[in-house]
């Protein structure tokens, strides 16, 4: 069951990231303008932010096993309207609908995976699951790519025939959902106190954190590359050699780290390393530096993703978790769409861009850390 709802989270993010190759040029194609395009390309991840804040509720209702088979089937259905799309209009509507369905379906599987990971054990069971979005990151968009150039239409039928077919397995593979969890996880979960509202705000803030620095390194790196004049395919190998690192560190032996260290001091620790690697890259004349840089961001993200999961679940009853990880994956949506939106309304130079993102980071890192001193005893973190 644990590797099924793993390909669940796998063809999930496979989806999103096969089409990102694909989507500019496919709105350009029906006739939109740039700006049109803009909004096309953002809306899935507005969308999948309503849905995600949304999804909580039900998933702790059902338990996300009904979420799960009719988001993918839905999701599914929903993929073979894009090639009926034949105005920006109709393109933008499916992109909403694509966007808030989905939106259910990766907090539902991350509620489970969370529900029957052992007392102990959370941090390398995210870890793992972060392997499956690593792998889908990686290999969604040289899918899309290659796929796309072809006949774009290839990718969204593919994809939707995963969908429905992941979806009609459902039944097959997830058992009856109960409440799992053990009777001192629960208490320490349910215990009132202002510790614990603020580690779960902090593993927000860190969702927000991580993807404002993707946001701002998937818009400033391409142009970054193309104004050091090195081939249009660095960009690609660049993103490729950070998700890399990351696997290699969620599913080597190092990932029995996540439990021995607290989740607060691995989830700094990674926003720290990421800052680090933002103010390299703001420097980065050479193909060399730009690698070097892109393996230490892959080491912050090996090291944050995991932590900022496991602070969540260690914070959260089992009967509350859906919830919790709706509003975990909406600030992880809100962070994509800052991070781009924010750089490129400022317009500023790729320099510019990695410094800002690099003291948002160093910010968040300071005041959490603060605030955690002031208000925490340092054996609750």
């Amino acid at each position: 069951m644990r590797f099924f709802i793993l390909l669940i989270v796998f063809i999930s993010f496979f989806d999103m990231f096969s089409q990102l190759p694909i989507m500019s040029t496919y709105a350009k194609g029906l006739g939109a303008g740039s700006a049109i395009i803009g909004i096309i390309v953002g809306m899935y991840s507005f969308s999948n932010m309503i849905g995600n804040m949304l999804a909580g509720y039900y998933i702790d209702r059902s338990r996300g096993k009904t979420i799960l088979m009719i988001g993918l089937g839905l999701c599914g259905a929903i993929l073979f309207l894009y090639p009926f799309a034949v105005t920006p209009a109709q393109l933008l509507g499916i992109r909403f609908l694509h966007g808030f369905i989905s939106g259910f379906i990766v907090p539902a599987a991350f509620t489970m995976i969370a529900n029957r990971s052992e007392s102990g054990a959370q941090g390398k069971s995210m870890a793992i699951t972060g392997a499956a979005v690593g792998i889908a990151a990686i290999a969604g968009p040289a899918f899309g790519g290659i796929a796309g150039s072809g006949n774009v239409q290839t990718v969204f039928i593919v994809n939707g025939i995963l969908m429905l077919l992941t979806a009609a397995a459902v039944p097959f593979f997830i058992p009856k959902q109960g409440v799992s969890g053990s009777s001192s996880e629960k208490k320490a979960a349910n215990q009132s106190g202002r510790s614990i509202s603020s580690l779960m705000i902090f593993s927000f803030i860190g969702a927000f954190s991580l993807m404002f620095a993707q946001g701002v390194l998937a818009y400033m790196l391409p142009l970054q590359v193309e104004m050091l004049q090195f081939s249009s395919s660095a960009s690609g190998t660049l993103l490729s050699t950070f998700g890399i690192t990351a696997i290699c560190i969620f599913i080597l032996p190092t990932n029995k780290l996540y439990d021995k260290y607290k989740p607060f001091r691995l989830m700094t620790l990674g926003m720290s390393v990421i800052g680090f690697a933002l103010l390299l890259l703001s420097n980065s004349t050479s193909l060399l530096m730009l690698y070097v840089s892109m393996v230490i961001y892959g080491l912050g993200f090996a090291w944050l993703f995991p932590s900022i999961s496991a602070l969540l679940i260690q914070q959260t009853a089992p009967e509350a978790r859906g919830r919790a990880f709706g509003y975990f994956y909406a600030f992880f949506s809100l962070g994509s769409v800052a991070g781009s939106a924010i750089t490129g309304a400022l317009t500023v130079s790729f320099k510019s861009g990695f410094l800002i993102a690099a003291c948002l980071l160093f910010g968040n890192i300071l005041w959490m850390s603060l605030y955690n001193i002031w208000k925490n005893p340092p054996n609750k973190v």
